[in-house]
């Protein structure tokens, strides 16, 4: 059974453009590379065939990878969500209780998920864990170093 993910029309809109990318432009060009390695000569000794086969072996599983992501993606419609509480999509303010740091994560799926731009996978150990806090609560987080507990100061959407 696959996992269903829940995206942003922007995100999904993403991984399309990605999936049709690879098939019209990057499938074509890998299938042209095998082609000129085979018109080389002797196959058991062509490195750069071997190449280009794994290489397009490994397109043909990141096409396939894609495929299965985006028939199970779904949009949420983000006007519709509770924001008394943290769910996907949810912009979180919390609040380090050991140094007092303050941050700001949006909980996104994990093929949207970028740190630079604030965004956490829900599927990380701090996404898991903010899961379902209201403003107020104190999320308790175990990571590889212990548990670190962050207050829930500000639930928005963007």
């Amino acid at each position: 059974m696959s996992k269903v993910s829940y995206y942003t029309a922007e995100g999904l809109k993403k991984l399309k453009d990605e999936l049709n990318h690879l098939k019209d432009v990057e499938r074509p060009k890998a299938s042209n590379a095998i082609a000129e390695a085979r018109d080389k000569g002797d196959l058991s000794e062509n490195a750069e065939y071997d190449a280009a086969k794994e290489a397009q072996g490994m397109l043909e599983m990141r096409i396939s990878q894609l495929e299965e992501t985006v028939a199970n993606a779904r949009i949420i419609d983000e006007s519709q969500l509770d924001t008394s509480k943290v769910l996907v999509h949810s912009t979180v303010k919390i609040k380090n209780q050991t140094n007092g740091m303050e941050m700001k994560y949006k909980l996104v799926a994990q093929s949207e998920a970028d740190l630079k731009t604030g965004k956490i996978s829900v599927d990380s150990p701090i996404g898991k864990g903010l899961l379902g806090k209201q403003v107020g609560d104190v999320a308790e987080i175990s990571v590889p170093n212990g548990t670190m507990k962050f207050d829930i100061l500000e639930i928005t959407r963007d």
